[in-house]
């Protein structure tokens, strides 16, 4: 029989690790632009208890604790440390070359006002079963595109589907939308975290800094952070912050904030081989209306970032990897373009105009003729090395395998399993 966790029962995983002394209410891996941090939510009793190839290692205080949130303490590791441990819990380490890397986003349950997902029901919000089947497939590396909070209303009276959730952006939310149900993934590989538009700073902002933020804690909430990159053996990893980024506005300042971020990667994204990690998708389409089975008809959006994009060469760059919109989605623009990955399935309910079987098309996006692949389920993408090449499989939530795709320079083919 299949094991499922409920929210709850997840939660109650997660709150039931506080009371010992030094014992962390949460504790992960990490890849920054400056390397690997190990992290941990700290229990009353401080920061705990950290061990690094058999030898004491004391964690540093990230963020004080609040009202809000517990005290958060990371550790810098060492470069070739073979082993790590807080409080007893052995954490994963990052291998020099990724060879098996689980890619998801939008992975929160969405309660906001009157619109309420089940978050009690793990079919409804399939998010812990996601991430314990990504988990047995024993990945190298872990990357998540954005959008973990979702929470941001009390469950309305009467409503079961959400009875006893908690919401507001607190460490319980955090624990029941993203810590809780993460736990199995955490504990199996590091991760590389983009900030998503829910983690805005009128939104999810203050545990996204508190938390999962790759660079210190600011004392104030940031509009856009920093971008960084992340060496995987051959592959570069560029994370840029695409939250604040309004989906149809051709803004100046926006277009100049996305321009800035790609600018401080200089010619390192005309060099190598290496994917752009962020929220939102610089050439991704959403469905706004469909009738009966045929495919919806689709918008394009995010014109800030293919305005900072435009012009640049990025022969560096082979793909584009995003979330925001709650599909799967692949588009190859041949030779001329990063292709695009679109992987927002990770839990959170998508458009009404969603098509559950995959559909394909070919259509001028950006001034380029582009094949479209798409389809809306949860589950995760999994990516294994081949050569030069990437094979992708995207599982369902019930771990059934719905599509197969091979990523060559910057071509990115699918198909539909069989």
């Amino acid at each position: 029989m299949r094991r499922t966790l409920s929210a709850l029962q997840a939660l109650l995983l997660v709150l039931a690790a506080s009371p010992a002394a030094g014992q962390p209410l949460a504790a992960w891996t990490e890849l920054t632009g400056q390397g690997t941090e190990v992290r941990a939510a700290a229990g009353a009793a401080g920061c705990p208890r950290a061990v690094v190839d058999g030898r004491p290692a004391p964690m540093a205080m990230r963020a004080q604790s609040n009202a809000e949130f517990p005290q958060v303490c990371a550790l810098a590791l060492p470069a070739g440390a073979a082993s790590v441990e807080i409080d007893g819990q052995r954490l994963p380490l990052p291998t020099a070359a990724p060879r098996r890397i689980v890619i998801l986003g939008d992975t929160g349950c969405r309660v906001k006002g009157l619109k309420v997902q089940a978050c009690n029901d793990a079919k409804a919000w399939p998010f812990a079963e996601v991430a314990r089947l990504a988990a047995a497939r024993k990945p190298d590396l872990v990357i998540h595109v954005g959008d973990y909070y979702y929470r941001e209303s009390p469950c309305p009276l009467q409503v079961k589907a959400c009875a006893g959730s908690p919401s507001g952006d607190r460490w319980d939310t955090w624990a029941a939308e993203f810590f809780g149900p993460a736990a199995p993934l955490l504990a199996a590989a590091p991760w590389v975290f983009a900030r998503g538009n829910h983690e805005s700073c009128d939104r999810g902002g203050r545990g996204w800094f508190q938390l999962l933020d790759a660079g210190p804690a600011p004392s104030a909430c940031l509009e856009f952070t920093a971008p960084f990159a992340v060496r995987a053996g051959d592959l570069n990893l560029y994370v840029i912050d695409s939250g604040e980024v309004d989906d149809r506005s051709h803004a100046k300042d926006e277009v100049a904030a996305v321009a800035g971020q790609l600018d401080r990667f200089g010619a390192a994204l005309d060099q190598g081989r290496g994917w752009i990690i962020t929220h939102r998708p610089f050439w991704g389409l959403v469905p706004v209306a469909r009738v009966g089975p045929t495919a919806p008809f689709e918008v394009g959006l995010n014109f800030a970032e293919q305005d900072a994009a435009r012009g640049r060469a990025l022969g560096g760059v082979q793909m584009v990897v995003s979330g925001h919109v709650h599909h799967f989605q692949a588009l190859d623009f041949g030779p001329k373009r990063p292709a695009q990955l679109v992987v927002g399935t990770g839990g959170d309910i998508g458009e009404k105009a969603d098509l559950a079987r995959v559909y394909t098309e070919r259509r001028p996006i950006d001034g380029l003729d582009a094949g479209v692949f798409s389809f809306s389920r949860y589950g995760y993408y999994l990516m294994e090395k081949e050569g030069a090449d990437w094979i992708g499989t995207f599982h369902d939530a019930d771990d059934r395998v719905r599509a197969r795709c091979r990523l060559h320079e910057r071509r990115l083919n699918c198909q539909a399993a069989r």
